[in-house]
């Protein structure tokens, strides 16, 4: 079946020129995010070993903050984008008033614990006890930047749904121009202003990501987009739309969370091998997301090459665009996996660490490369799901897969073996082999083929 939609893919020049045009813009909105997350970690690696384990253990808390928070805007999108297909406007205000609303509520439960308990947090990680005190430091302040990150994810959100890339684009850029200057600033100190190492990354991140939510309220005001809201409207949603969304939004977010939360933990469980393994764990995933970047453009072309159509009622078009993204990652998958390869040979030696954790994470990335075009088909049958509002097959093939089959595999290596860190690395990554059984077999029963606007 694969093999008919490659032939369809290659005679279809025009979806992948439409693909292509969605996708890239997200891709280099993303590239750009990650690329300053890179010198982010370059720089607090110039502190060391241990700076860099706690600020990328209170990053992991932060990664599942987002990845739960992104679990509530995404069942919103599915409804915003396919009303937007329908032409359904007055749906479209209301669903994004309830991605703000419940966005801030799950996201302000994890400013809280970051806020109130840091050390209980990092030490989760690594119970290292300058770990936990360098890590505790870094996320007193940077909790502070989920709240208004909450809306600058939701805006931008809602934009893409409508295939607008360019303006989130472009603030993207100017967001994380301002945090490498001031990460320069802060960590380093320059003139009259001190030198302030974790924390003054920790003070970069809050400044950028408040200039950032500035700047997509200004855009609000500037344009007139169909999902738009005034505040006194903010609550002015239907209990039916509520019920519908909130049957979508729960698996996601709840999927999201484990999924995030499962990837700390196979942190903790690499992290029983040293000090070095944490941190080159840590800057391996750092330099890959250069190249996860394609998900997410492919995530977006998802929503819109099949959830539009799916909401515009064209059911057959939508499908047939489905097999043609699987068949189209994947080639993609491979020249990126390619580049990441390439990649391991220079990037991870820019870092200031210990020369372990540089051949650990340069090991890890070729281990990576060669299945990224497996990560890719599995997250791939992922969008597709979710585009039609599959979203309980979502959480089977993602967290719930993670944790009755990679974590408790990855565990009982970690405490009943000797096994080095290699070994253990590259046993939960062939897990996912088995998963792509599992991921295209939901994906071939079709019941993400649905229109929800009826």
């Amino acid at each position: 079946m694969l093999i008919e939609h490659f032939k369809l893919l290659i005679d279809d020049k025009e979806f992948m020129k439409k693909v292509l045009l969605i996708a890239i813009p997200l891709m280099l909105q993303q590239l750009i995010v990650n690329s300053v997350n890179l010198v982010d970690n370059v720089m607090v690696g110039q502190l060391g070993d241990y700076s860099l384990s706690a600020v990328s253990s209170a990053n992991r808390f932060y990664f599942i903050a987002t990845m739960g928070t992104n679990g509530m805007i995404a069942a919103c999108i599915i409804f915003l984008s396919q009303y937007y297909g329908a032409g359904n406007y007055a749906k479209m205000k209301e669903t994004f008033r309830f991605s703000l609303l419940g966005a801030f509520g799950l996201c302000f439960v994890f400013f809280l614990a970051a806020l109130l308990i840091p050390e209980t947090i990092i030490s989760f990680f690594i119970n290292d006890p300058l770990i936990m005190e360098i890590g505790a430091t870094y996320l007193r302040i940077a909790c502070f930047s989920y709240l208004p990150m909450v809306l600058s994810l939701c805006v931008s959100n809602a934009l893409r749904a409508m295939g607008v890339t360019k303006g989130p684009l472009l603030i993207s850029i100017t967001s994380v121009l301002i945090n490498i200057i001031l990460d320069y600033l802060f960590i380093f100190g320059l003139g009259p202003l001190p030198a302030m190492g974790v924390a003054g990354a920790a003070w970069a991140t809050l400044i950028a990501r408040v200039v950032e939510a500035l700047i997509y309220m200004a855009v609000l005001r500037l344009h007139d987009y169909p999902f738009e809201t005034r505040m006194k409207d903010l609550f002015k949603i239907n209990k039916e739309l509520v019920k519908a969304i909130f049957k979508k939004a729960l698996p996601l977010c709840i999927n999201e969370i484990l999924w995030s939360a499962g990837m700390a933990t196979l942190l903790k469980y690499y992290s029983t091998r040293g000090i070095s393994a944490n941190t080159g764990y840590s800057i391996s995933t750092t330099v890959s997301d250069l190249f996860y970047v394609l998900f997410t453009g492919m995530a977006t072309a998802t929503t819109v090459m099949v959830g539009t159509y799916l909401g515009a009622d064209e059911l057959d078009k939508a499908r047939a665009n489905g097999y043609k993204l699987i068949i189209f990652s994947m080639l993609m998958a491979v020249v990126l996996g390619l580049m990441m390869f390439g990649s391991s040979f220079l990037v991870p030696y820019i870092f200031n660490v210990s020369s372990e954790a540089l051949d650990i994470a340069a090991n890890f990335l070729r281990i990576m490369s060669l299945l990224f075009w497996i990560y890719m088909f599995n997250t791939q049958c992922f969008f597709i799901l979710r585009a039609g509002g599959d979203t309980k097959n979502t959480m089977f093939m993602d967290s719930v897969y993670m944790w009755l089959v990679n974590l408790p595999l990855v565990g009982l290596l970690t405490y009943l073996t000797d096994l080095n860190i290699y070994l253990l690395y590259i046993a939960g990554q062939m897990t996912d082999l088995l998963k792509a059984v599992f991921s295209f077999h939901l994906l071939r029963k079709e019941k993400w083929v649905n229109n929800l606007t009826h």
